[in-house]
């Protein structure tokens, strides 16, 4: 039963970052904050895989989410998100 619910909520989840991900593709402005805590926690997932032979781990899931937030945090992204006038981002 645990294995069942375990697999739900992350079929749940996975469903509400792909929602995430859409509203990042359209620019939309809610979508920065669940991106940022996402990729916050996924910080700590690698912190939690360090040790031993997990190594590789941590350091994929590390610079995949240092990636995702320095592309959200960069200007571009957040004159996007914003709804900044000087974007060049076409909203789709």
């Amino acid at each position: 039963m645990l294995g069942l619910t375990t697999a739900g909520f992350f079929l749940v989840y996975g469903v509400a970052l792909g929602f995430v991900a859409r509203g990042l593709w359209r620019a939309v402005r809610w979508s920065r904050g669940p991106t940022v805590f996402t990729q916050l926690i996924q910080l700590l997932v690698a912190y939690s895989f360090w040790g031993g032979s997990t190594k590789g781990v941590t350091v994929a899931l590390a610079v995949a989410a240092l990636a995702v937030l320095i592309c959200v945090f960069q200007k571009a992204s957040t004159e996007a998100l914003a709804g900044g006038e000087t974007s060049d981002h076409p909203v789709l």
